[in-house]
């Protein structure tokens, strides 16, 4: 993204950041469309095995934004999108999907090492709410504003949970086909267990 001579003033957006933006959107709205299709799985194997594949495509897409020059929007005030959708339904059908996997802790900053306890059905429609925000911005034509957005909260929000949502899922995983011996909950890993076998032969 370049600003003009005076290095102030409204961004202008080139055809390299029309396109990740474009891309970027695409990669949200699959995300978001899929992740209410999980919320009704009713198979949990199979839904771990498309949330390890859904997180790590817009993983991706927050990696590509991470990698670009800081996104600046055009105003300070972020232009009005409406109000964020409700996704309690969506919320409360994916901690009853996960079970007792659902609850799950992780280190939210490597660098001041404590362990945070959540939930996967929290964090996965906090995910899902912040990438919303941009999409709507995006399809109201602020492509700047949908850009500067995906891309301050993956670094302040959404991409650190998103990790931690894909490591706590590869977790489950590896329970059942490496049978690791992690020192977790046993309950959970027999939650695990049982959730990924019901998948079969096939789906591994």
């Amino acid at each position: 993204m370049t600003e003009n001579s005076a290095g102030t003033g409204p961004v202008v957006l080139d055809a390299q950041d029309r396109a990740l933006a474009q891309d970027i959107a695409d990669t949200v709205g699959g995300f978001l469309v899929a992740l209410r299709a999980m919320a009704t799985e009713r198979d949990g194997g199979r839904a771990v095995s498309l949330l390890l594949l859904e997180i790590s495509q817009v993983l991706l897409a927050g990696a590509r934004l991470g990698a670009q020059r800081d996104f600046t929007p055009r105003s300070e005030y972020q232009p009005d999108v409406g109000p964020e959708p409700d996704l309690d339904d969506m919320r409360l059908s994916l901690a009853d999907m996960l079970g007792g996997v659902d609850t799950y802790g992780f280190v939210f900053d490597p660098y001041v090492p404590d362990v945070v306890e959540s939930q996967l059905s929290d964090d996965l429609t906090s995910i899902a709410t912040d990438l919303d925000t941009g999409l709507r911005h995006y399809q109201q034509g602020n492509v700047a504003e949908a850009l500067w957005w995906w891309q301050f909260s993956y670094v302040s929000s959404w991409g650190n949970l998103a990790g931690a949502a894909l490591n706590a899922l590869l977790s489950v995983v590896a329970h059942d086909r490496l049978d690791a011996e992690v020192v977790v909950d046993a309950d959970q890993v027999a939650v695990a267990n049982e959730m990924l076998e019901s998948t079969g032969p096939d789906a591994r």
